[in-house]
């Protein structure tokens, strides 16, 4: 199984189908959002009154009446969600129904619909063994249909690269300059297995929690924890066969990475049907 735009825009339905007897709210909206200053659309001209600030002067309404008049705001509210796709060859495995990336991609495709659908803005950053893909933040169904698009590329590039018998970077490299890419006050969600998070991993994700809402969906298999150390053979969708080496239990979820500060961790089993695997854990 491989990520398909068809099964991610598909999602949009069974979401929409989950939600429809569901009151979030007795107000529109239901859920956070940020402030970013006092807005950019113009909402009244008035008085200037002692304090204000000399760079909101309406000169059009001072010079029409000969008194010193300001231009008011309407305040922005804003939802921004960044999601990042950990696409590396470690993730492009699994027991049962789904590889942990496709898995990844779905629920990361279902938070990026849930928003979109909410009036917020949705954006991406994928990365894979060698290579990262980027969308910028946008709202409505054409922003999210560029991250679904971004999501399909980015598993073919990780898919080949797995093929050639590239090995996965440490996850904190392949994040490098995230925070540059993730707007203040926005959230950010992570997709991953957390496998070979290098040293600075934990350091990454509590700088960005600090000025950021994030979240991450620890991706894995239940049935993992019965599964003895040893290489196994892993057939792709392609037929391509390969062999992975897996650790044991104990090296599947470093316990370390559920105490990052500011930092939500969720388990995601990546043999769960959906919608009902993310609307249990990840809602």
């Amino acid at each position: 199984m491989t990520v398909t735009a068809e099964r991610l825009i598909a999602l949009r339905h069974l979401l929409i189908e989950a939600q429809r007897d569901v009151t979030v709210s007795a107000l529109p909206g239901g859920f956070a959002i940020a402030r970013r200053g006092n807005g950019q659309v113009i909402a009244d001209s008035r008085l200037y009154i002692q304090g204000d600030d000399i760079r909101h002067v309406d000169r059009g309404a001072t010079a029409r009446t000969g008194e010193l008049h300001v231009r008011t705001f309407h305040e922005e509210r804003d939802r921004v969600c960044f999601l990042v796709a950990d696409f590396r060859p470690c993730m492009l495995w699994g027991l049962r129904r789904a590889l942990w990336s496709v898995a990844a991609a779905e629920a990361l495709a279902w938070l990026g619909w849930q928003t979109v659908e909410t009036g917020g803005r949705v954006g991406l950053l994928a990365v894979t063994g060698g290579d990262r893909i980027h969308i910028p933040s946008r709202g409505r169904v054409r922003g999210m249909l560029g991250v679904i698009g971004g999501l399909v590329r980015a598993h073919d590039i990780a898919m080949s690269e797995t093929r050639q018998g590239m090995q996965s970077p440490p996850l904190d490299r392949a994040l490098s300059g995230l925070d540059r890419l993730v707007p203040r006050g926005s959230e950010m969600i992570l997709a991953s297995a957390l496998d070979t998070c290098g040293d600075g991993f934990a350091d990454l994700i509590g700088d960005l929690s600090r000025r950021r809402r994030t979240r991450i969906i620890r991706v894995g298999d239940r049935d993992l924890d019965r599964l003895p150390a040893g290489s196994y053979p892993v057939t792709g969708p392609d037929g391509v066969t390969t062999r992975i080496r897996y650790g044991g239990r104990m090296a599947a979820a470093p316990s370390e990475q559920e105490e990052i500060d500011g930092c939500t961790f969720h388990d995601l089993d990546a043999a769960a049907e959906l919608p009902q695997g993310l609307q249990d854990r990840i809602a």
